[in-house]
């Protein structure tokens, strides 16, 4: 059987790709949306990849046991067995002692976990333990005017956007409007709350965080998802450290479920 490691090891890396990426939407939780068909021909290609290796170990064992029976009759012209040493049966010397063989050493049966975790069970989207770590880490644009928002009320910004106007914007196009933020909630050490959002320019493993401060209503647990309805409340210089988090004065906080893609594209 440990001949077929690696074609096992293959296929479940393959499958869970695939599970994540062409059978769900999980792959948001890791990557952007323009990565699916990546993951897609990468997945396919290794479950091909593994089927490929079962194939021609399966033909390697089956010519290998014809070529056994030809070549060694009854076993007579070997004696004992006592001559040959600590042989596998097929006068490979050495392996038994080893814990490997053609398949590999027992050890590598262990990488077939994290594979079966992926598949069975896909970790979730980072929170708000992500998010703390990159508190501090903000997008510095510079202060400068910034395109005029669309009309009407309340206006739809991500957190990072509204985080850039607040912070950096000249002509203030936040003053006077009503916004809308949704992102999960996480919690400053002094009592505040914040909805967060998490940016990404490729993947998982590059987030940094957006956030604004909430003042005027009641923290839901850490890391639910929230929609935030309220008006810029503005606090320090422009471009100053005082002016970041942003503050929104909140009119109602709505739970809202995770989205399929939690993540902004920063």
């Amino acid at each position: 059987m440990r001949r077929y490691g690696p074609a096992v090891l293959l296929a479940l890396v393959g499958a869970a790709v695939l599970r994540v990426s062409l059978f769900s939407e999980l792959y948001l939780r890791y990557v952007q949306a323009g990565l699916r068909p990546y993951l897609v021909v990468s997945g396919a290609a290794l479950v091909l990849l593994g089927a490929a290796v079962a194939v021609v170990t399966n033909r390697a064992d089956e010519e290998h046991g014809d070529g056994d029976g030809d070549d060694h009759g009854d076993g007579d012209d070997h004696g004992d067995g006592d001559d040959h040493g600590d042989t596998d049966g097929h006068g490979n010397y050495g392996h038994a002692g080893h814990g490997h063989g053609p398949g590999g050493p027992r050890v590598a049966w262990f990488l077939t976990l994290p594979a079966l975790a992926l598949l069975l069970f896909p970790p979730p989207a980072l929170g708000s333990y992500s998010a703390e770590r990159e508190a501090a880490q903000r997008a510095a644009r510079g202060v400068g005017t910034f395109p005029a928002l669309p009309s009407g009320n309340p206006v739809d910004l991500t957190l990072g956007e509204f985080g850039s106007r607040a912070v950096y914007d000249s002509g203030r196009s936040l003053k006077g409007r009503t916004v809308r933020l949704t992102g999960f909630v996480t919690r400053g050490g002094d009592g505040t709350w914040y909805v967060t959002r998490l940016l990404v320019s490729c993947c998982a493993a590059d987030a940094t965080s957006a956030k604004a401060e909430v003042r005027g209503a009641q923290a839901p647990p850490v890391d639910t998802w929230v929609t935030v309805t309220g008006t810029w409340h503005p606090e320090g210089g422009l471009g100053s450290d005082a002016a970041w988090p942003p503050v929104v004065d909140a009119r109602s906080v709505r739970q809202v479920p995770q989205p399929d893609s939690p993540y902004e594209k920063r």
